[in-house]
């Protein structure tokens, strides 16, 4: 290929990144749901006809984007490319086949120009019910999660399946909102469509093949050529976490070989019985992710500069649920893929991983409760708040608080949660030294206190992590502060399960902090007493941990920090 001709697909390269954010914009602008339209919640993506994965938007969750890049062979499989016509629009919300849980759908759309098929385009979004007992980590299987749609034509040559929208309306409890969302999807592969055919049509181009081509070899050369780089090995990494029947062990086995990898989570803890498996889709989608972080960041994502990476676990374990096992809260365990990779990866590339951080997103459902013997809500309402606590220090900056890594979905905003349901956010603000110390400190959780407006009782059906075992710091750091989940009538609440908020109570959620990287005492003073005046540490903390002294008026003592780090031993500040 001369230089010109790299040029040309280069630039059309380009343009397939701004068809698929082009996408995303439109779904974003589109949806009903607040966690689709305010916190992101999505993917959007571009295949060529063999269902390889060519652009991913950047708006968008690993979750959803690693898992979709998989997902449209299905489809290819199931309906015969011959028997698409334009305006087709293929669905299912199956957790093996799809994103990993029920409240997922994804969409397919096939691409044709001047009638020849071309391409396809998909998007995934997360609805907010789907009946059952929706979303929650209470189910025994996952015909009790909610409504499963096997994959199907939601739309026939421009025709919407009514009779499909129908049944997904009558078995949710926010029927419009999920009708909005369908419609939303829908718009967003259409525009993909369009705006694939009009880059084509501009280039004067009939076929993606010589593009996918290119932009496959050449992600995965680049990825490729980056692994060549790490030390071949194999390392190993273990983490538990808080589980919920049980405590849950995850094991890591990273093989480092020439010019790719094989994670192998063999040694990992068997299913649970409620609903915080994992399909080994959603397992690979965060796990690959994870690694891809650290290893050639810069090279886009596709299916070239993921084919490099293989996942195996034991079928049967956690990380790799077999049907129909519950799974509602995947993303529980899912999301702390990358930590645990980053403890092999550590030892590959020592110097170039964060610490861990809260991971798992605190995603918090609420709804409304039915009281026979009183007023119940005055309106059915299912919503679901989607917060986060703080991600680990990185070997060379302090890690960022309250902020969504390695999901990307963005906090619940406060004035829209209490839009669209009948609650009251008190509180929302930092939480002071939740961040675990370190040269380079963790970023801080938040805390957020949440009432009927009403004054009467919701359901709560968290399934989050890090209230046992918070966030474990690197070299030398600190660990995170633990999550809580506590009424304000004194109560202490397990992190899973199905609560029932009494009327007239509060809810407080206090999410955990990441962990700390360096020894504290190596931290600068200066930076500690930025900490204390922006309230990210309490002075008596500063003093505890990183030997800093803050006078009453609130400047820096430097010679009682020189005198208490001379006397005090390295190490020896809390955890």
């Amino acid at each position: 290929m001369n230089d010109d001709s790299r040029v040309e697909m280069q630039i059309m390269w380009n343009r397939l990144l701004s068809v698929v954010e082009e996408q995303a914009q439109v779904l974003l602008h589109t949806a009903f749901s607040p966690i689709v339209r305010e916190c992101g919640d999505i993917s959007a993506g571009i295949f060529d006809r063999r269902g390889r994965m060519l652009a991913q938007a950047v708006t968008g969750t690993p979750g959803h984007i690693n898992t979709m890049a998989e997902s449209v062979r299905y489809f290819i499989d199931e309906f015969e490319p011959e028997t698409m016509n334009p305006g087709d629009v293929y669905l299912t919300n199956d957790p093996w086949l799809a994103s990993g849980h029920l409240n997922d759908f994804m969409l397919v759309e096939p691409v044709f120009l001047e009638g020849t098929l071309v391409a396809f385009v998909a998007c995934t979004s997360h609805l907010i019910d789907l009946g059952g007992l929706g979303m929650g980590p209470e189910g025994s299987d996952v015909f009790d999660e909610g409504f499963l749609v096997p994959p199907c034509r939601l739309v026939d040559k421009g025709e919407a399946n009514e009779f499909l929208i129908h049944l997904i309306k009558a078995n949710s409890r926010s029927p419009v909102e999920n009708e909005g969302d369908i419609y939303a999807l829908i718009a967003c592969c259409d525009v993909g469509c369009a705006r694939l055919a009009e880059m084509m049509r501009e280039f004067r181009v009939d076929s993606l093949e010589a593009l996918s081509a290119y932009v496959v070899d050449t992600s995965r050369r680049a990825t490729e050529d980056a692994i060549e780089g790490i030390p071949n090995g194999v390392y190993r990494s273990r983490m538990r976490i808080d589980g919920y029947d049980f405590e849950i062990d995850l094991a890591a086995a990273l093989h480092v070989e020439d010019r790719g990898m094989l994670l192998d989570l063999d040694g990992s803890s068997p299913c649970s019985r409620f609903g915080i498996n994992v399909p080994i889709n959603y397992t690979t989608a965060y796990s690959v992710f994870g690694i891809r972080c650290i290893v050639a960041p810069e090279v886009p994502n596709n299916a070239g500069s993921l084919a490099p990476f293989r996942l195996q676990a034991p079928s049967g374990s956690i990380v790799n649920a077999p049907r129909p096992a519950p799974v509602a809260m995947r993303h529980t365990i899912g999301q702390l893929m990358p930590d645990l990779v980053f403890g092999c990866l550590h030892q590959a590339l020592p110097g170039r991983v964060p610490a861990e951080g809260a991971s798992t997103m605190w995603d918090l459902p609420l709804r409304s409760a039915f009281d026979a013997g009183r007023k119940s809500n005055a309106r059915a309402f299912a919503v679901e708040m989607t917060h986060n606590g703080g991600t680990g220090a990185r070997p060379t900056r302090d890690g960022l608080s309250a902020t969504a890594y390695p999901s990307g979905v963005w906090g619940s905003q406060v004035e829209i949660t209490e839009s669209v349901a009948p609650l009251r956010v008190r509180r929302r603000e930092l939480r002071p030294d939740s961040g675990g110390a370190g040269t380079h400190r963790g970023g801080l959780g938040q805390v957020l206190e949440v009432e009927s407006r009403e004054r009467a009782p919701f359901h709560f059906l968290p399934s989050v992590e890090r209230i046992r075992f918070p966030a474990r710091g690197r070299d030398g750091g600190a660990d995170g502060a633990a999550g809580r989940i506590t009424l304000e009538s004194g109560a202490a609440l397990s992190g899973k399960g199905d609560h029932v908020i009494p009327g007239g109570d509060c809810l407080i959620f206090e999410t955990p902090g990441g962990a700390g990287y360096g020894a504290p005492e190596a931290r600068d003073p200066r930076a500690v007493l930025r900490d204390v005046r922006d309230g990210m540490v309490t002075a008596d903390r500063a003093q505890e941990l990183y030997r800093v002294v803050i006078d009453e008026a609130g400047e820096l003592d430097a010679e009682a920090t020189a005198r208490l780090r001379e006397s005090a031993p390295a190490g020896s500040a809390g955890a």
